[in-house]
């Protein structure tokens, strides 16, 4: 379901008018979905250890170079060298002096420190992507932009736990008539979303829904 048609979504669950082109939606009302939608997704993205998020890079590190630019988007999971396992560490000082521990990297702005090798080494790089929508055409970014993008949370489970959660978010009153079954229906779909996606199901994610 893309972008437009959960704004669609919404709209015929908060009993609205639908709108039948992107360039319509111009309400106050609207511009609060599309803005929640976006925030939910985002949230929702950044709260647990998402398996669909996992993105996989390999780089050359050259030789006698102990920083190079970092390059992904996201956070590392794991880094590897020449098939070893590197260990993150916050002491990015050590690494200017080359007194670091051993099997180590870290990060300084956009560098990645690392140790300095006597010969090219090869790295992979397993990483969570920042990035929690794409377009039409695969292409990832951070946020919805366009009607046909779409989010990086698989399509059944990322319907329902966008719309209920933007209708709940958007009325923000529990003494609402429907607010009670969108939060049952917004749990019920994050339990789904958590139970089949998260990488270790002791992860919990935890939503704070604030009114958009």
């Amino acid at each position: 379901m893309n972008y437009f048609e959960l704004i669609n979504k919404c709209l015929v669950e908060l009993n609205y008018k639908q709108v039948y082109s992107f360039t319509e939606l111009t309400k106050n009302e609207h511009r609060k979905i599309k803005n929640i939608i976006n925030l939910l997704n985002t949230e929702i993205c950044n709260s647990d250890k998402w398996n669909f998020l996992l993105r996989k890079t390999n780089i050359t590190i050259p030789k006698n170079t102990f920083e190079i630019v970092n390059p992904i988007k996201g956070k590392i999971d794991t880094l590897l060298i020449d098939g070893t396992r590197f260990s993150y560490v916050d002491d990015f000082e050590k690494f200017f002096t080359n007194s670091q521990p051993a099997n180590c990297f870290t990060t300084f702005n956009d560098k990645l420190l690392l140790p300095r090798f006597e010969k090219n080494m090869n790295a992979e790089i397993i990483y969570y992507t920042s990035n929690h929508a794409k377009d039409e055409d695969g292409v990832e970014k951070p946020i919805f932009e366009n009607e046909t993008d779409s989010s990086l949370i698989p399509d059944a489970l990322a319907e329902p736990v966008l719309v209920y959660g933007t209708c709940m978010r958007l009325k923000g009153n529990p003494q609402h008539i429907r607010f009670s079954y969108w939060l049952s229906m917004y749990k019920e779909a994050l339990g789904n979303l958590r139970s089949k996606l998260s990488v270790n199901a002791d992860y919990s994610p935890e939503i704070r829904l604030h009114r958009g």
